[in-house]
């Protein structure tokens, strides 16, 4: 018997944004697969009913690897439909599974058991951002997530806004929705006036704000993005 696929799937970004997060070939894959690993049972639940599921949900079998249970994941279990040939999904909290996400890790084990991997098209936040930047889209870096420390936060800053004037490069960043706000406004604080700022909040929802202007014009203006999910790109030139 062959062994089945490990398909990742990618998840909506915000909420009522479901129809422009998935393409056909979603409705046809989720219809053939009945075993997921999620982060988020709700998120995933209510993702493949709006792409098209038709099998009872009762009769899905769902893995968590939510945040409160990582450590203690038990990768036979969460492989072992795989090993009898069928499919298995999986899906992240919000967008592409192993990028910027712990799903990651569900991947490398799936690689060190010789499974084959399949991912499928769908919102990044991150590639959606950059896109819509105006940024260098050919020479950039994800930075993740910037240090909490005030100090250490405002030399990183100052480092990738310096890298970015060397090497021409996009850098990318993003924070916790709830520290949005103050790293903001280090931002304003730290970067030169001419560096340009992308900042891209709430991607794919209905209040979707992406705007790119230069420190100097940011700091004529009231901006409110507290807990809202933000992608923050700086580019020097």
């Amino acid at each position: 018997m062959s062994s089945g696929v490990l398909y990742l799937i990618p998840v909506p970004l915000a909420e009522r944004a479901e129809k422009s997060s998935y393409t056909l070939i979603h409705a046809d894959l989720i219809n053939s697969i009945d075993t997921y690993i999620v982060e988020n049972e709700k998120v995933a639940r209510r993702f493949l009913k709006e792409a098209g599921l038709k099998t009872p949900q009762q009769q899905l079998t769902i893995h968590d690897y939510g945040k409160h249970v990582r450590e203690k994941v038990d990768y036979a279990v969460f492989f072992a439909s795989i090993q009898e040939g069928k499919d298995l999904g999986l899906m992240s909290d919000a967008g592409c599974p192993g990028v910027a996400d712990p799903g990651a890790e569900i991947v490398a084990e799936a690689h060190r058991r010789g499974i084959r991997v399949v991912p499928l098209v769908g919102p990044s936040s991150i590639l959606l951002a950059l896109m819509a930047s105006g940024f260098n889209g050919q020479k950039f870096a994800f930075q993740g997530y910037l240090p909490i420390d005030k100090g250490e936060r405002g030399r990183k800053i100052k480092e990738l806004e310096l890298q970015s004037f060397k090497e021409r490069q996009t850098q990318i960043f993003i924070e916790t929705p709830f520290r949005n706000q103050a790293l903001y406004d280090e931002l304003l604080r730290t970067c030169k006036d001419q560096t340009k700022l992308c900042v891209a909040c709430n991607i794919t929802g209905e209040d979707e704000f992406i705007l790119t202007l230069p420190i100097s014009q940011w700091k004529k203006r009231k901006v409110d993005l507290h807990k809202k999910p933000t992608i923050f790109l700086i580019y020097s030139n």
